[in-house]
This record gives C-alpha cells, sequence and structure tokens, in this order.
C-alpha cells in the first residue's frame, strides 16, 4: 500500500513529491496521473518519469492541443461561432452510449477503466481532426457545409469528454466548458448531441503549458 514518507508519496522502490508537482502542474495534473497510472484500490509503481510522459503525451499533447486547434479553428473560420448545422453521425457513434459507460464504471468505483474509456474518446477527436483536414475544408467555399459539420462535430465531442474529465480534472475542464460557452458540468449533459453551449468560443490560455 502507499504511505506518506516526509511529504512524498510512497510505493515499493519509488517515490514522488506531491506538493512539488502541485506547485509545478497543479493539482489537477496529479490527480489525473493517480488515477491514469494505478487502478484505484490497487497497487502500483509511480515514479516522476511516468507522470512527466503522461502529462506531456497526454494531457498537453492529446487533450491541451486538442481544445486548442478546436477553438482556434473555429475563432479562425466562423469567427468564434460554432456551427449548428448536423453532427457527423460516423463520430456520433463512437460515443454512443459513453456516458452510460462511465456512470457505470464510476458506480463500481472503477475509476481507472471510467477515464481510460473517456481517453479513447480524446484520442478518437485527434485522429478525426486529421481524418477531415478542416484546414482544407476551410480553403474550398463550395466545401462550407463540410467545414461547418467538422467544427460543430468537434465542439461537441470536445464538450463531452469535458463533461465526463471534470471529475479528474476539475480545473482544468471548468476553463475548456466555459470556452466552449458550455459550462454544464452535470452528467446529464454528458450526452452527445446535447450541445447546450452558448453557440460562441471564448479565449483559452494553455491548459497544460510546456515545462
Amino acid at each position: 500500500m502507499s504511505t506518506i514518507v516526509n511529504g512524498a508519496m510512497t510505493f515499493p522502490g519509488n517515490v514522488i513529491d506531491p506538493f512539488t508537482i502541485v506547485d509545478t502542474f497543479g493539482a489537477d495534473a496529479l490527480r489525473f496521473y493517480c488515477a491514469r497510472e494505478v487502478s484505484f484500490g490497487q497497487d502500483g509503481p509511480v515514479s516522476e518519469a511516468t507522470f512527466a510522459t503522461r502529462y506531456e503525451t497526454e494531457l498537453a499533447n492529446e487533450l491541451g492541443n486538442l481544445a486548442s486547434r478546436t477553438l482556434s479553428m473555429i475563432g479562425r473560420y466562423r469567427e468564434g461561432r460554432i456551427p449548428d448545422g448536423e453532427l457527423d453521425e460516423d463520430l456520433a457513434g463512437d460515443f454512443e452510449g459513453l456516458d452510460g459507460s462511465v456512470c457505470a464504471l464510476l458506480d463500481r468505483a472503477e475509476l481507472t477503466q471510467a477515464l481510460e474509456i473517456v481517453w479513447q474518446r480524446v484520442r478518437r477527436l485527434n485522429r478525426y481532426v486529421e481524418e477531415r483536414k478542416p484546414w482544407g475544408q476551410a480553403k474550398d467555399p463550395a466545401r462550407a457545409t463540410e467545414l461547418d459539420q467538422t467544427l460543430a462535430s468537434l465542439a461537441e465531442g470536445l464538450r463531452v469528454v469535458g463533461v465526463l474529465l471534470h471529475p479528474y480534472l476539475p480545473a482544468s475542464t471548468t476553463k475548456l466548458l466555459a470556452a466552449l460557452g458550455a459550462p454544464d458540468t452535470s452528467l446529464h449533459a454528458a450526452r452527445y448531441g446535447h450541445r447546450g453551449t452558448s453557440g460562441t468560443v471564448g479565449p483559452l490560455e494553455p491548459l497544460f503549458p510546456k515545462r
């Protein structure tokens, strides 16, 4: 089992200083790492190296970059307005039933497993950006409807993962959802297609700056 020794969280052969991590990276990053790295209620190894990897590859590159790119493209291509057109049915299929699955896992205190299935959707949204290439759609006026669908679908997917990640990253997702004009963090808002945004995106500082 883990213990606290001189302010450091220790596991057999492993030590990290939670106070230093919180001071440098914030409490959200530490909370995420603990839930992501070791299954809730189980023993497992932790280290500064694996924390740094999780922070850079997942928080900064995957979620942080997704948020930045999505909001930036909505600002650049649609003057900050989230298009209200139809959402991409293929992407919607990847989110179908996600809220119920997450709730069921959380009810069983399977926090790590719930985080994993949400994170699969973070990665799916990043792939969606590369598949749809909205920067290419924006160059062709004939593809305006296609671009609207891409941006609306990205914004909705980002909103859903923001709601579902709120228990793990409360400070960061509060900022993200506010920038999306969708501050509701209740589970009933976690259904893809619920939308519930003001329709206008706001500024967002980098959620997880590189250190």
